[in-house]
């Protein structure tokens, strides 16, 4: 049996319409990813593989059904001789070491939650994270400052992280990874009673990193990856058995969306190259050497990718690509067409949504749009003044449609924040805060964030479409658009760049850039103020936080 006809009520689709019309996810009893979908691979195709692991240290590994299922019933084993159980938060900072994949399917076979978190973390992050979600465990590496961030942390938690755990290495107060695993059997059986999983319990905690304010504690139950079929199957369009690469370490949502769920529903294997440094072209050179089929990274990876010379490079493997995190500028789409004859096909959804609004596989692209509706979360834009759904051209902000409840993969509020989940869930919709427009095909075009919106003479002014002007120019890496206060235009459009290669600042230079802006887009949208800069702020998610470039002025 096809494992996504166990899940699906029509699995292929041939248009747009089809798949809005018939697409729908069977609803299981106490569905569990860990038994359901591993350990089904695990007794009917247990040499299929899952995984492929690489690194820097010409390190590789190849990972069947069968060994994740074994492997995730060890690590479940310890976990339970050190008294970790159904309820228990445990955070995870990994990076993209592989033994990732068994400790987050152990912790939804014993029913705890997990919580994968970025390695950029800092003490007062960690200190944040422990206290705020109850963070029992912390299982880390030795290689970077973690550990001594954790202790540092720990002294002002009293008693509420119990156990720190190195994957390798060895620290006074930290337990070895593998020294107990060592003492865990292989066999483990499935939880029955109050012990056993249900579809309403909570599986994952993210902290999403946001833009503004402190990180909020995105709730996932174990529904969830049955929503990101969507994300899989019919936007990042995997293959069975070929490599699928989402770049994204292991603390990243985007690593459960792009490298282990709906991949693994969908049958596709999972590419992971753990590199100690980003390098554009060794990234390159292990998708090729390892002959990725499938491929998805944000706007900042196809942004370096397309500024190297790639003549020499054989892309002939890659079959589809895809693009979400941030709005994708149509310069970096057309180059990428260039050098590989791929359309990229964006997308958009949260941390707290699967894909939402996409460019799916029977679509033409329309570079710089998001794409359209998915058939599952149902978006459309709303006037956050009246409330009323818009028409055609008009902007507004982009909302779910839950007035049935919220749809299977979408976050279930936040975790202890009854105040923040109604500020954003009231009305039937969830409110994503993002502002976008429609046009008359259905395709929806990114504007920002709501609180990013520039207003400058009466006009308003969305940062992306500036953007998309800006990275026209050959001398701009990377930008991001602000608004400064001004006493006769309330505010005026203030450029802040990162300079490609064999550029240098200079007035000559922000006159060029000022005039070029004006070229190819309405001239009251051109920067009047261009600041140079080494690199931009960022989340640790990657975005770009223009918060901190307007509070710096």
């Amino acid at each position: 049996m096809n494992l996504l006809d166990k899940y699906l009520v029509k699995q292929d689709f041939n248009s747009y319409e089809d798949f809005m019309a018939n697409f729908s996810i069977k609803k299981p009893e106490n569905f569990n990813f860990a038994y359901d979908v591993v350990g089904y691979y695990a007794d009917v195709e247990p040499e299929k593989v899952a995984l492929v692991w690489c690194d820097d240290d010409d390190c590789k590994k190849t990972i069947t059904f069968r060994d994740l299922d074994v492997m995730s019933n060890r690590v479940a084993n310890m976990l339970l001789l050190l008294c970790i159980g159904k309820g228990d938060s445990v955070m995870l900072m990994l990076k993209s070491r592989y033994e990732f994949w068994y400790l987050i399917l152990a912790l939804h076979k014993i029913g705890a939650v997990g919580i994968p978190a970025t390695h950029m973390l800092t003490t007062k992050d960690i200190k944040y994270r422990v206290k705020e979600a109850d963070v029992k465990m912390i299982i880390t590496l030795s290689d970077n400052d973690l550990p001594q961030f954790t202790d540092d942390a720990q002294k002002d938690l009293g008693n509420i992280l119990k156990l720190k755990m190195l994957l390798n290495g060895e620290r006074d107060g930290w337990l070895s990874f593998y020294e107990e695993l060592d003492k865990a059997g292989e066999d483990f059986v499935r939880p029955e009673g109050k012990q056993a999983t249900k579809n309403e319990d909570l599986m994952l905690i993210y902290f999403s990193s946001g833009t503004v304010g402190f990180p909020k504690m995105v709730k996932l139950d174990f529904l969830y990856p049955l929503g990101h079929i969507i994300t899989a199957k019919y936007w990042q369009n995997v293959i069975d058995g070929k490599l699928h690469y989402t770049v994204a370490d292991t603390g990243w949502a985007k690593c459960v969306w792009g490298k282990l769920y709906g991949q693994w529903i969908s049958g596709a294997v999972v590419f992971v190259y753990d590199y100690r440094v980003f390098d554009i072209r060794n990234m390159i050179d292990k998708a090729i050497e390892y002959n990725v089929a499938t491929f998805c990274a944000p706007p900042t990876i196809y942004r370096f990718l397309i500024k190297e010379d790639l003549s020499g490079y054989d892309f002939s493997c890659l079959k589809y690509a895809v693009v979400a995190g941030e709005p994708l500028n149509p310069e970096v789409y057309n180059k990428f067409f260039e050098l590989t004859g791929l359309k990229l096909m964006e997308g958009y959804g949260q941390t707290e949504l699967i894909i939402t609004i996409a460019t799916f596989p029977w679509m033409q692209p329309k570079p710089g749009s998001m794409g359209k509706s998915s058939s599952w979360l149902k978006a459309d834009l709303m006037d956050r003044d009246s409330g009323e759904l818009l028409d055609v051209g008009e902007q507004g902000e982009i909302v779910v449609d839950v007035s049935d409840g919220c749809p299977i993969g979408m976050f279930k509020g936040y975790h202890k924040d009854e105040k923040l989940t109604n500020s954003v869930m009231y009305d039937g919709y969830y409110h994503t805060g993002d502002l976008a427009w429609k046009d008359e095909d259905g395709y929806f075009w990114f504007v920002g964030r709501a609180d990013d919106v520039i207003k400058t003479s009466g006009y308003r002014v969305g940062p992306f479409e500036v953007e998309n002007a800006l990275m026209e120019h050959p001398s701009v890496l990377e930008c991001a658009i602000t608004g400064v206060p001004d006493e006769v235009r309330g505010q005026v459009i203030k450029a802040t760049i990162v300079l490609s290669n064999g550029f240098e600042s200079s007035e000559e230079l922000k006159k060029d850039i000022q005039n070029h802006v004006k070229e190819v887009t309405a001239p009251y949208k051109y920067p009047r103020v261009i600041e140079f800069v080494k690199q931009l702020p960022k989340t640790i998610s990657g975005k770009i936080r223009r918060v901190e470039i307007r509070e710096n002025g």
